[in-house]
């Protein structure tokens, strides 16, 4: 005990603290954490203390949580003081939040309020103390939910664990009274903090789908797991259908057409490791896949999607919610409650099924997609206004006015661009149709050669190979290859001279194209015209190249002297392709399609 003393936190609280401390007087506020996912939710309600200078914020971690990976992290990046759990239990607070239950909350000095981690109460947890927490035991039943069952919520004598329980819903507090009506006194109505800052940024949809690489006339399809060992990512549910999906969803789908990215549980990500993840999801990500930040980027990519590919965790229910369809991949109803609102959800929402083509899925829940009403009236009975009820909950208890400034939570922050990166080898079909449009379909690594045999004109196939490919062989044999990077990158020492060496090196390419922005690309041709390529839209110019390797195969001759716009198809988008010749050529592709 007293080595573990030495580790106290001195300022701005413990036994001397008053010596140290500037601003002394502070009512303190705990934050109680369990793990990260418990660790989102009082990050969404930290700003509600914002420019008040009569309050200091504290942290702990209870380590009751198997999922204790990542915490320490977090704490740091948040900035505010962090006790060691001994101390937070012998610390005197006005006021401490958690978004879970476990470890000893009850044994908190002060006022304690218990948020919801997720979308309400709906998953079954058996309590780690079961059987010893609460004297009638008989009283827990196979489909208590965890954090509505006395085992959770009440001491050993009987008593409400918490002065203040939050809820989004009046569904949530029926089910609170019959599953244990002594804490009803307890519960408070006062919306989703969670939900609330997706409903306020919904109007930057362009701009996350921007920053997500996802271009004009794309689908971006959202796959989303909880974590469970019979969730989309687990592996002990009726069959594993990840190592079925993950392939199909980058080679089967046009990567021109449809843009991928991966939200998966900061559970997966903690309890496996996020180097171990990315292991498992690296020949998706080579193929196009986005792997979204679980803590800061999650909301964003769930706004951009047009469909979720999930299961019945929290965000498939809040992408229906918002009115995205959601295709369910994994669907266990022994992990829900039966009468909560996720469970009705999993019951009526369409099933994937992996052993069927994914396209013809995708499209016809898009067509046919009605957004439910379940899942948009039982998330929040008080949408938009979760910051107003909150603070005023917490100041109450603290036993302090509120401040003058209006209450609110923080906007989602803007994510970085990270537009997709295939370096998987690209199977590309190529159609010259009547009217001079060249139709382009790219698809990553296909399982099955791919076929596009109900278009009209001259079928030809190549294939296009990003430089940085793990695969040496099919640069050995790659028709395009490719190169992403500033035209004044001195690594590559210039487009020009990075396109020269490469076909030196690869002598069955026909074409090199280095890609310096989303509407230009620097290409060179064997048979020696050097061109630069410009669209009227922004995009990925590599399809571009492989759009012009098919003119050059059918086409009249490109010349200085006459002006020649490509008109490039891919999927519904069409785009103008401008092409300034710096120098002539004297011959054709390097040799014929395949």
């Amino acid at each position: 005990m007293v080595e573990d003393v030495k580790r106290w936190v001195r300022v701005p609280v413990g036994p001397d603290a008053a010596r140290w401390a500037t601003r002394g007087r502070c009512r303190r506020v705990l934050l109680v954490i369990h793990n990260v996912t418990a660790a989102t939710r009082l990050v969404d309600v930290l700003p509600l203390f914002r420019d008040d200078l009569r309050v200091q914020v504290l942290a702990t971690c209870t380590g009751s949580s198997p999922f204790q990976s990542g915490v320490a992290e977090l704490l740091a990046s948040m900035g505010i003081p962090v006790l060691p759990w001994e101390q937070a239990l012998s610390t005197p607070v006005d006021l401490a939040i958690s978004a879970s239950f476990g470890g000893q909350l009850g044994d908190l000095k002060g006022k304690l309020t218990v948020l919801s981690h997720g979308v309400g109460y709906n998953k079954k947890l058996a309590a780690p103390d079961a059987g010893r927490r609460t004297p009638d035991a008989g009283r827990r039943t196979p489909d208590a939910v965890f954090g509505l069952g006395p085992e959770w919520i009440l001491t050993a004598e009987g008593a409400p664990i918490a002065d203040a329980m939050v809820f989004s819903h009046p569904e949530q507090i029926d089910r609170l009274a019959e599953s244990c009506p002594e804490a009803v006194p307890t519960a408070v109505l006062a919306g989703d903090p969670c939900f609330d800052r997706i409903l306020a940024a919904r109007h930057h949809r362009d701009r996350y789908r921007r920053a997500l690489g996802v271009h004009p006339g794309q689908r971006l399809v959202l796959l989303n797991s909880t974590w469970n060992p019979t969730s989309l990512f687990g592996d002990s549910g009726s069959e594993d259908v990840l190592p079925l999906l993950l392939p199909r969803l980058t080679s089967e789908l046009p990567a021109d057409e449809y843009r991928v990215a991966a939200v998966l549980h900061p559970n997966i990500w903690h309890g496996h490791g996020p180097g171990q993840v990315r292991l498992w999801l690296d020949r998706a990500r080579r193929a196009g896949l986005a792997l979204v930040d679980p803590l800061e980027g999650w909301r964003q990519a769930l706004i951009a999607a047009d469909v979720v590919l999930g299961d019945f965790g929290s965000v498939s229910y809040y992408a229906a919610a918002c009115g995205t369809p959601v295709l369910l991949g994994a669907a266990d109803p022994e992990a829900l409650g039966t009468e909560s609102p996720v469970a009705a959800f999993v019951r009526s929402a369409p099933r994937l099924d992996p052993y069927r083509a994914l396209r013809p899925q995708l499209d016809r829940l898009l067509t046919g997609h009605r957004p439910l009403d379940g899942p948009t009236e039982l998330t929040s009975s008080v949408p938009g206004r979760s910051a107003l009820l909150l603070r005023g909950l917490f100041y109450r208890l603290i036993g302090i006015t509120e401040p003058a400034a209006p209450a609110v939570l923080d906007p989602l922050p803007l994510p970085p661009y990270e537009p997709p990166l295939r370096t998987a080898p690209l199977h590309v079909l190529t159609r010259t149709t009547a009217d001079g449009t060249i139709a382009v379909l790219r698809f990553a690594e296909p399982r099955y050669e791919p076929d596009d045999a109900e278009g009209e004109g001259h079928l030809a196939v190549h294939l296009a190979v990003h430089e940085d490919t793990l695969d040496p062989g099919a640069l050995e044999s790659a028709d395009v290859i490719l190169q992403y990077g500033g035209a004044d990158d001195p690594r590559f020492g210039s487009p020009r001279e990075w396109a020269a060496e490469v076909l030196a090196r690869y002598r069955s390419a026909s074409l090199a194209a280095f890609v310096t922005g989303p509407r230009e690309c620097e290409v060179l041709h064997r048979g020696g015209l050097r061109c630069r390529l410009t669209s009227d839209t922004a995009g990925d110019p590599a399809v571009h190249a492989s759009a012009l390797l098919a003119r050059l195969h059918t086409g009249p001759a490109i010349t200085a002297s006459t002006p020649t716009t490509l008109t490039v198809g891919t999927g519904t988008r069409v785009a103008r392709v401008r092409v300034t010749v710096d120098r002539e050529g004297t011959a054709r592709a390097a040799r014929p399609d395949r």
